[in-house]
């Protein structure tokens, strides 16, 4: 057995991050995304609710359900990322193209490149959509519906990304819009990951409504790591912030998150079937890992079953959330039965639940893991 497989784990687990630096403080992120964000049609902050029957259920203050479930016309928070790394790309992209035609190209398991086709579709550009072949009908549809070209590869999202930087690299008219990052490959990440930071903004601002200064704890569903990122840069740039814990949660079949914080150094691990299809990553992004491996307090891993057990639970709750929104519910569960997390849910606790796609995001028939 390898060093990665020993450290994925196989059913629910938690871990705590050993080597978490309770000073470590980041840069933050520009105001300018926010602002941007606002110009954009149809944009509004999107719902924090708050679920007084789960903080009943769970023993703790209040919990609140950060519902991404339709985010600037889409099902998912992917779009704020998208449009603002596409934004800020097209516009040194088209300064040195004579054509002003471009192809923007990604690889997605759904709701990264439906967003990255939404925008190319209204800015007037083409787009090339590599998904590998467990993602669902319905979502690629969604995605062939933004007018984009799409690929099926039997391959996994990692083999995916791979394909879709090589096709990329064949033509400067192709534009690589990708929400995961490599040596080499990292601006376009870093505004993707900057444009994620609206909906933690959002967040202070409605916590701050209910008098609210911060959360003690907010758990982000993690796939190559962007939005963790994104998560930890706004919890870690401020002194007043510090002491919110962040956790992770991931499937069991795909936890690269997990395994490389046990390891301490980022590792690839093989990934299996997921109904959680938008955490189905095998690599941490190389701008997330140093944040991660400073800023994390600590990963969960949660099966489909919990994880789409919690999603119809929010449901009957008002919230509509899919696999992937669902596992954030799941991995406070996992946290709940552990005696480790005593001081993480206590009873005056004020839980985040970041709700990351709704259920027509990506739809799966997937029961049991």
């Amino acid at each position: 057995m390898s060093g990665e497989e020993a450290n994925r784990p196989i059913q629910p687990s938690l871990t705590w991050n050993a080597r978490r630096d309770e000073g470590w403080i980041c840069p933050p992120i520009s105001g300018e995304v926010s602002e941007f964000h606002r110009s954009l049609p149809g944009y509004e902050p999107t719902a924090l609710r708050e679920l007084p029957e789960l903080a009943r259920q769970l023993g703790v203050g209040r919990v609140f359900a950060k519902d991404e479930s339709s985010r600037l016309g889409l099902p998912a928070f992917k779009a704020l990322g998208a449009s603002w790394a596409i934004h800020r790309a097209l516009r040194e992209a088209e300064s040195r193209l004579l054509d002003d035609q471009i192809t923007l190209v990604c690889a997605t398991d759904g709701n990264h490149g439906r967003a990255v086709a939404r925008f190319a579709r209204e800015l007037g550009h083409s787009s090339h959509v590599f998904v590998p072949d467990d993602v669902h009908p319905n979502a690629i549809s969604a995605i062939q519906g933004e007018d984009a070209e799409v690929t099926v590869l039997r391959a996994s999202y990692d083999e995916t990304v791979e394909a879709a930087a090589r096709f990329a690299g064949e033509s400067q008219a192709r534009l690589l819009i990708q929400d995961t990052a490599w040596p080499g490959y990292e601006q376009i990440p870093t505004w993707i990951v900057e444009g994620y930071s609206t909906l933690f903004s959002e967040i202070d601002e409605q916590l701050h409504r209910h008098g609210i200064e911060r959360p003690d704890l907010i758990v982000v569903p993690a796939g190559v790591g962007s939005l963790l990122q994104a998560a930890l840069q706004h919890y870690r740039h401020d002194p007043a912030l510090l002491k919110t814990r962040v956790m992770s949660v991931e499937p069991v079949t795909a936890a690269s998150v997990f395994a490389s914080v046990s390891s301490g150094q980022r590792v690839t691990i093989e990934t299996g079937g997921t109904a959680m299809a938008g955490l189905n990553c095998g690599t941490v992004s190389s701008l997330a890992w140093p944040h991660i491996a400073t800023g994390l307090d600590g990963c969960v891993t949660v099966t489909d079953s919990q994880a789409l057990g919690a999603a119809r639970d929010l449901a009957v709750l008002g919230v509509d959330a899919g696999p992937c929104g669902g596992a954030s519910l799941a991995a406070v569960r996992v946290m709940s039965n552990a005696t480790s997390t005593n001081q993480a849910l206590t009873e005056d606790a004020v839980i985040i639940l970041l709700i990351t796609e709704g259920a027509e995001a990506n739809p799966r028939e997937t029961t049991s893991v």
